[in-house]
């Protein structure tokens, strides 16, 4: 049963990880790597003139100004697009999330090739009918090339089995939101989902361990704990090695002194998806705050908005949303989308019961989720 306390902490968290994941998402690094946090031997000085406020970096360059999303974000609201319906869908007696979870990445598929939403598809529902997300925003060849057909990648047959970017992992934080389930369930359906359009294990690998922390802190664990769970999972899974190690190095560097670029240099020799994952977790284990800790994530030469919108999740799902930057938070592209979605996902998980079922009060409900 949720209490009113529980309800509130857990809408924030939710909140807090959409939103920050999609303020990560919008960052350029910045031009002087050097301005921002450092370690006091003239390598930044950690709050360099108006670094709190204004972050110390840009919004990254998309056509249509700041705070313009990218595929990071659009992935991820259709992923908790998914699991919302795959709970109002549980009523029909069908009960299998990856599949639902696939038909929601297919949907995302039409928003890259079609001019609007098909009035015509009864199984659009809410999300799909948002016209703002109808709009190309650098999705990884992965993604696009998974989601060109219905056939439903698998771990036995994953799509695109060499695909080992961390696209998989940026769309992944709201399987960490299912407060409700054991973390090795949680870990078990990001996993088969990321390999729907990342077949390497260690594309599908860390976006389960990513999943899984955010799990943890969106029941109020410590980064440390919620990182030693997922490493705890992790090492029964064939092919953790890379993904093991590279949080390990993680842990590692927290140890080493006070954050530096150079730090977060050293843990991303490739933009593959471990090594992504790697510079997000450090920089949430390190941050001051959400500024700091989004600064240093995007503060190197590999993926940057994919280490932001990493860190930005993580650090959202530890804080709520009420630490956001409002400054970000309100020029933020589609906030009014991520805000509804979030609200709604935090509804389906605490009072699903209410407003759906052989009892439901609110029907429109499945108009806004059709079970289909």
């Amino acid at each position: 049963m949720w209490g009113r306390f529980e309800q509130q902490d857990f809408r924030s968290r939710v909140r807090g990880a959409l939103l920050g994941g999609a303020i990560g998402d919008t960052l350029d690094p910045p031009a002087d790597p050097d301005h921002g946090p450092g370690d006091g031997t003239g390598h930044g000085t950690g709050r360099a003139a108006g670094y709190s406020a204004g972050f110390g970096v840009g919004h990254r360059g998309r056509a249509g100004g700041a705070g313009r999303v990218g595929a990071a974000t659009q992935l991820t609201l259709f992923t908790v697009d998914g699991l919302i319906r795959a709970h109002v869908r549980r009523d029909t007696g069908a009960w299998h999330p990856p599949t639902d979870i696939h038909r929601a990445y297919l949907r995302w598929a039409a928003t890259q090739r079609d001019w609007g939403p098909d009035e015509r598809r009864e199984d659009n529902g809410w999300l799909a009918q948002q016209e703002w997300l109808y709009s190309r925003r650098d999705p990884d060849r992965a993604s696009l090339t998974g989601f060109a057909d219905d056939i439903l990648g698998t771990l036995d047959q994953p799509k695109n089995p060499t695909a080992r970017d961390a696209a998989a992992a940026t769309r992944s934080a709201p399987f960490g939101l299912l407060v409700g389930w054991e973390p090795a369930l949680v870990l078990q359906l990001a996993v088969e989902c990321a390999a729907q359009s990342h077949g390497h294990p260690a594309a599908y690998l860390s976006a389960g361990a990513f999943a899984v922390i955010v799990h943890g802190l969106t029941r109020g664990d410590s980064p440390d704990v919620a990182v030693h769970r997922a490493l705890g999972l992790l090492a029964a899974r064939p092919g953790h090695q890379p993904v093991t190690d590279a949080l390990q190095q993680a842990l590692s560097a927290v140890t080493q002194g006070p954050p530096t670029p150079d730090r977060v240099q050293a843990l991303s020799p490739t933009a593959d998806a471990e090594h992504t994952l790697a510079v997000a977790v450090y920089c949430a284990l390190v941050a001051e705050d959400i500024p700091h800790g989004l600064h240093l994530a995007v503060t190197h030469g590999r993926d940057s908005a994919a280490t932001g919108a990493l860190c930005g999740a993580l650090l959202g799902a530890l804080h709520g949303e009420t630490a956001l930057p409002a400054a970000r938070v309100a020029t933020l592209e589609g906030r009014a989308t991520l805000l509804e979605l979030a609200d709604d996902f935090a509804l389906e998980m605490t009072q699903g019961p209410t407003l759906h079922g052989p009892s439901a009060t609110a029907p429109g409900w499945t108009d806004r989720y059709p079970p289909l």
